[in-house]
């Protein structure tokens, strides 16, 4: 038998992802990121922490939601 894994723990909204945690969420590599930070391609909100990069757990999230688009299905007749 075997056993679920435990759901995930949400993450508090002030919460600063590294890099790499931030990535992961994702899906991309910690290069793209520096990328997408560098060249303002996509305007992730970030905070630099001395030399450290974070990002706000609740500032990753907004971004993802601020890039859905609706589903574009269309109905047939019948």
């Amino acid at each position: 038998m075997t056993t679920a894994a435990p759901p995930a723990k949400p993450i508090p909204e002030q919460h600063l992802l590294t890099e790499d945690e931030a990535a992961n969420l994702l899906r991309v590599k910690p290069n793209t990121l520096a990328t997408w930070r560098m060249s303002g391609r996509y305007n992730l909100p970030f905070v630099r922490v001395g030399r450290a990069i974070r990002y706000r757990a609740a500032d990753v999230t907004a971004w993802v939601d601020s890039r859905c688009s609706p589903g574009t299905t269309k109905k047939t007749a019948g």
